[in-house]
């Protein structure tokens, strides 16, 4: 099992650089399952490993100067003092029983299994979707802030992000070209700023009740990153827009399928 889920830390480097995305909502998954660690730490280590891939991924980007910094900044801010709050306060403070219903106990990995399962349905459905036709006006209209919602906005996704160790980049792209009215390419660049600065900052906030297994979290950061280099080298001769679709329809499977194992099983 171990073997597949150094190859599976491949795929989610892979997603991420052949779609720009996505790759994030694997890794709990391939944690908890192939690895067998516990959702809690599993939670963490994913802030790490999705933290260090997006800053590798968002790289290139920055070469093309595709990544909007003020939007970056305005949108992280309260993004990433979200999810250092939601490590090292929240997540604690869960009870290990949270509630039960009849027989059947709830505890705190089956409730952050579940939340994540529907925040993997959630990101599939913005994955399966046809994009609508880009919009010529709104391309040549100059960035504007709503900097109530764009603030909101960074919470929430910044709070989601602390709980499961998703990225959320479905979520901030969309933000992004709504809210701040910028390209879709410069919101994938800055979103993948965003995400590593949350996510890595966020591990930083993770509480120290258990020790941390560096060796294997940089290992399987390792093999996610190799997968980066493999997408970005692919998506030179495969148009990653036509893969989503069929990426979006695998995550809806896996979100389906988390939550009958956590529920039912």
């Amino acid at each position: 099992m171990e073997l597949i889920g150094y190859l599976a830390s491949i795929l989610i480097g892979l997603s991420l650089g052949l779609i720009g995305g996505g790759g994030s909502i694997l890794t709990v998954p391939v944690l908890v399952y192939l690895f067998q660690l516990d959702a809690v730490v599993a939670t963490a280590y994913s802030l790490f490993i999705v933290g260090i891939s997006s800053a590798i991924g968002s790289f290139k980007y920055f070469q093309l100067k595709l990544i909007n910094l003020k939007t970056a900044v305005v949108f992280g801010i309260p993004s990433i003092a979200a999810v250092y709050f939601t490590r090292a306060v929240i997540v604690p403070a869960i009870p290990d029983e949270v509630f039960t219903l009849g027989s059947f106990v709830i505890t705190k990995s089956i409730l952050l299994m579940v939340i994540f399962a529907i925040l993997m349905i959630a990101a599939s459905y913005s994955m399966i979707k046809k994009s609508a036709p880009l919009n010529v006006e709104l391309l040549n209209e100059k960035p504007k802030f709503n900097y109530p919602i764009i603030l909101i906005e960074g919470a929430v996704v910044g709070t989601l992000t602390g709980l499961v160790g998703a990225g959320g980049g479905f979520l901030i792209i969309p933000a992004l070209v709504i809210l701040s009215k910028i390209p879709m390419k410069e919101a994938i660049g800055t979103s993948l700023l965003i995400i590593a600065a949350k996510s890595l900052i966020g591990f930083l906030g993770e509480s120290s009740e258990t020790p941390i297994d560096y060796p294997f979290l940089l290992s399987v950061s390792a093999f996610a990153i190799v997968g980066i280099f493999i997408g970005s080298a692919l998506a030179k001769k495969i148009d990653g827009d036509k893969l989503k679709p069929a990426f979006g329809w695998f995550v809806l499977v896996m979100g389906v399928y988390i939550m009958i194992k956590e529920l039912l099983f």
